[in-house]
């Protein structure tokens, strides 16, 4: 399938679906069992259960924000790269990270006027992905 604006976006059912839903269930339901134990000699166990949750849902967070974090800097490295290949130049140090990700889907055509567009105007990652004419496609970020 061609990438473009309407379909770039990546979702992975078993993670951003099913886990998150099965998450949400144990939060609410451990909650509620901890809320019925409050004056019963299960209130330990309840507790713990509680906790487990509260800490499997901290852990979904993290572990999806620190390879982005990863990811993004890899970008932001192979973009400033392409920019220097194609311009001489480093990328403008005003640009902001959501901006350079934006960026990366231009094709190298575009990429130098883009970038110079999205400073000038300080285009929001939407507007920039929607001005690209000729998308160049990454298939690699989840």
């Amino acid at each position: 399938m061609k990438q473009n604006y309407k379909n770039h976006a990546r979702l992975v059912a078993g993670y951003h679906g099913v886990l998150a839903i099965l998450l949400v269930a144990g939060l609410i339901g451990s909650g509620v069992n901890l809320y019925e134990s409050l004056y019963s000699s299960n209130l330990y166990s309840a507790s713990l259960i509680t906790l487990l949750f509260v800490c499997s849902a901290i852990m979904f967070m993290f572990v999806r924000i620190f390879p982005l974090k990863a990811q993004d800097r890899a970008i932001r490295a192979e973009e400033n790269f392409r920019h220097y290949l194609l311009t001489g130049k480093t990328l403008p140090p005003g640009l902001t990270m959501s901006q350079t990700i934006a960026l990366r889907f231009a094709s190298d055509e575009e990429f130098a006027e883009l970038t110079a567009r999205a400073m000038k105007e300080n285009l929001q990652p939407r507007e920039i992905k929607q001005a690209i004419r000729k998308w160049k496609a990454d298939h690699n970020r989840v």
